[in-house]
């Protein structure tokens, strides 16, 4: 999987949009989902830290199924510490990949989410440079 695109998060005027006060069923039509809750900055949504935040775009599809598709863009926390089964931004062969980060008592892996993938198994901790965690994944349905 490779990664492309790395942009510092915004740092222009935020742009607050307009939310819904109710969710959307994903079922069956609410009558009463009508009425706005007021403004949702995304920024202040998916961004806690902006100095240590980035966004990265996904090429690839080892991550499917964890809901993460080509394509789509990774919003990458550097500040956060890497906890077992983390997605995670790491650097391996020198590259970029976005895997879960699985710790066993005997090994570190970066686990795809994928079965036509296979893992890559670390013996130590320090074979493994863990560039960021992943946060938040947008994804864009429609492009025109």
């Amino acid at each position: 999987m490779i990664l492309a695109l790395f942009e510092p998060a915004p740092s222009r005027k935020n742009t607050p949009l307009p939310m819904m006060r109710d969710p959307v069923p994903a079922g069956f039509p609410s009558p009463a989902a009508d009425c706005m809750e007021g403004m949702l900055d995304l920024n202040e949504h998916l961004i806690r830290r902006p100095a240590a935040t980035f966004i990265v775009r996904v090429e690839g599809d080892s991550m499917t199924g964890a809901g993460i598709c080509s394509g789509d863009l990774a919003v990458v926390d550097r500040s956060l510490k890497p906890r077992n089964n983390d997605i995670v931004i790491a650097v391996v062969g020198g590259e970029l990949t976005v895997k879960r980060l699985v710790k066993t008592r005997d090994s570190i892996m970066l686990a795809p989410e994928n079965p036509s993938f296979k893992p890559i198994v670390l013996r130590d901790e320090n074979d493994l440079l863990v560039w960021g965690v992943v946060s938040a994944i947008v994804r864009t349905l429609r492009t025109d």
